[in-house]
């Protein structure tokens, strides 16, 4: 397990043991065998800073209540700059979407979103910043022919989008900041394969240490 996913440390590794495999084994023993193992991630001591607590978003109360939507960067090995367009769900912070390209404007931005609710049903609203993609007369026209209502954060306030922004750590974190790709398609497949994981394996710390489907299984 710890050699599929190195990011892990032991609070994870010990939920997705039991909450997603269903071992009942006790937490300090589990713990003894995970350090006698020196499995143990170390961690790189940080300045602490201190920063003003911003309010808590509101928890939707059921699916397709409240999606998320926002992009990312980074680069292929030969220098190239690539996007990340990634949708989750608030309700069950559930990863929707992850479009990868080099360039995803309005249009490409709504064909995701269209395809997300071919199968998953359309949102009552879509939370986001104030990038271009968002804010164009494209996608706002396609959200009302939808009934969808955008909700714009205030700018500069990522806090206001705090469900996909921890979201997009993640994903930075767990795959995308250790891994070199060569290609478009090298970046969607490997984000694809990780969106099933994280969907279905992956003990969410906001989700109370059980997966975004366990979630939705349990809403159900």
């Amino acid at each position: 397990m710890t050699s599929n996913q190195r990011n892990w440390g032991f609070g994870l590794c010990f939920l997705y043991l039991r909450n997603v495999k269903g071992f009942k084994w006790n937490h300090k023993r589990v713990y003894r065998i995970y350090r006698s193992l020196e499995l143990n991630l170390r961690i790189k001591p940080c300045q602490r800073i201190v920063r003003d607590v911003p309010l808590a978003l509101a928890v939707p109360t059921k699916i397709n209540d409240m999606w998320s939507m926002d992009f990312m960067h980074d680069q292929l090995a030969d220098g190239r700059s690539i996007r990340l367009f990634n949708v989750i769900d608030d309700f069950n912070r559930e990863g929707l979407c992850i479009e990868v390209d080099f360039s995803l404007p309005s249009k490409r931005v709504i064909r995701a979103l269209d395809q997300v609710i071919e199968w998953r049903g359309k949102p009552r609203a879509i939370r986001c910043d104030n990038g271009p993609e968002y804010i164009s007369a494209v996608t706002s026209a396609w959200a009302a022919k939808r009934g969808i209502s955008i909700k714009f954060i205030q700018p500069g306030n990522l806090q206001q989008n705090a469900y996909v922004e921890r979201y997009n750590r993640t994903v930075r974190y767990d795959w995308l900041a250790h891994h070199l790709f060569d290609s478009i398609d090298e970046v969607q497949n490997f984000a694809t394969s990780w969106l099933w994981t994280y969907n279905h394996d992956r003990p969410h710390m906001g989700l109370g240490g059980i997966t975004p489907k366990q979630k939705l299984a349990l809403a159900a």
